[in-house]
This record gives structure tokens, sequence and C-alpha cells, in this order.
């Protein structure tokens, strides 16, 4: 693996850390955080144990992984195909710049009218789903809420997307494309594994309402300045 990742990064001097930048930010993600954790709060509430907990959570992180790769793949290969150097890359970069922006603006403007989360209309279906509390279910759930959160975050995999298609083969941006998504699941698995004891639980829900408007803030800040670091290289 170690081999790998070295000669992904000798492709292009900036492209392996500015892919898994990207990664860590599209990974700073609220919406899926807190749909982990109410589902997880949900699965206690009704006495489940705790290896099931973790079965049900790491087949939601799956839906997400799964659906996020195949977004991912297809983006890609309809970049190859029409062969446009450079658009997407920037494209994804000023999309970037201008979702950095509206979270801020979110931070100081609360009546902002144009909000980054996840449609009121998939709430239900969600909760429907988390009712059920079966593995497919929950597979079922991760991949909705990667497609409904793809729209609203996704600046960051676009922009990573247009760079593998103008500084990677297509081989190549499959391997980035692993390493990218490995890293966007990361702390939800790390999640999942605290929250599977029921006070850590408690203690990580709580964090979370404490931390989620400075986890969008300092996110904001982060997209817009990688925004910017692409539209200057």
């Amino acid at each position: 693996m170690t081999e790998i990742i070295w000669n992904l990064s000798d492709s292009g001097t900036w492209l392996f850390p500015l892919i898994v930048s990207s990664a860590v930010i599209d990974s700073i993600n609220p919406c899926a955080f807190s749909i982990l954790l109410l589902t997880i709060a949900f699965l206690f509430s009704v006495g489940q144990l705790r290896s099931k907990i973790l079965s049900i959570g790491g087949f939601y992180i799956l839906g997400i992984f799964l659906i996020y790769m195949l977004i991912g793949l297809g983006i890609l290969q309809t970049l190859h195909i029409f062969n446009t150097p450079h658009f997407m890359a920037k494209i994804g970069a000023y999309l970037l710049i201008v979702l950095g922006l509206i979270n801020l603006i979110n931070e100081f403007v609360p009546a902002f009218p144009i909000k980054l989360k996840i449609p009121n209309f998939a709430h239900k279906k969600m909760a429907l789903l988390m009712e059920i509390g079966s593995l497919p279910a929950a597979f079922f759930l991760g991949t909705l809420v990667g497609l409904c959160e793809f729209p609203c975050t996704g600046g960051p995999y676009l922009m990573a997307l247009g760079l593998l298609h103008d500084q990677a083969t297509y081989l190549k941006g499959l391997w980035y494309l692993l390493i990218y998504n490995a890293i966007f699941v990361l702390p939800l698995i790390i999640i999942l594994l605290l929250a599977g004891n029921k006070k850590l639980l408690e203690k990580i829900q709580s964090w979370h309402q404490k931390e989620k408007l400075a986890m969008r803030f300092w996110g904001g800040i982060a997209m817009v300045a990688l925004g910017i670091i692409i539209l200057f290289l």
C-alpha cells in the first residue's frame, strides 16, 4: 500500500496532498454525523446489542462509501469521454469557494435562505429507515444520505475528480478515489466504534451539538482556502 501511495504522489507534486486535503474537508460532514448518531441512539433505546449496533452502523457507512464511489466513477468516466481539461477542476474550485462562503454566511447570518443541508423531503424516509433497524435498511439509509448530501457538499469531490482527470490516468484515478473515499468515511467509522458504548454516545452527542457550528465555520474557511489554492495552481 505504501508503494502505491508513493507512486501516486509521483504523478504530480501537489496532486496527492490536494486529494487528501479535499477528502479531509469533505469528511467533516455534520449531516452524516447527525444521522449516524441518531440511528445509534435509536437502536440503544430499543435495546439492541452492541454487536447489532456496530453491524447496522457499518452497513450505513458502507452505503455512503459505495454511493460516493459510484458517483465518482461515473463523473470521472464522463470527463475522460468528453476530455475537457481543467474545466471540472476549475468548476469544482469555484464551487468549493461558493459552498465555503455559504457555510460562513450561515454562521453569522442564520436567516440566510440558502443552507447546506439534507432536503426536508428526505427526512421522513430517513426516519422510517432508522425505525426498521435492519442491515438492508441501514445500507439504503447510507446511500440516501450520500445522494442527498452530494449536491450540497460535493464541491471538494468535484474538484478532486477534475484534478484526477487532468493529472492522472483512469486507473490511477481509481486508486485515488479509493483513498479519497476511505478518508471520507473514516470519521464515521471512528464515531461508530466510540458510540457503540452508550455512555460514550452521550458524550459524543453533547460534543457534536457544541462543535457543530465550529465544524461548519472552520470547514467553510478550509473550503474557500483550498478552492483559491487550486485556482492559483
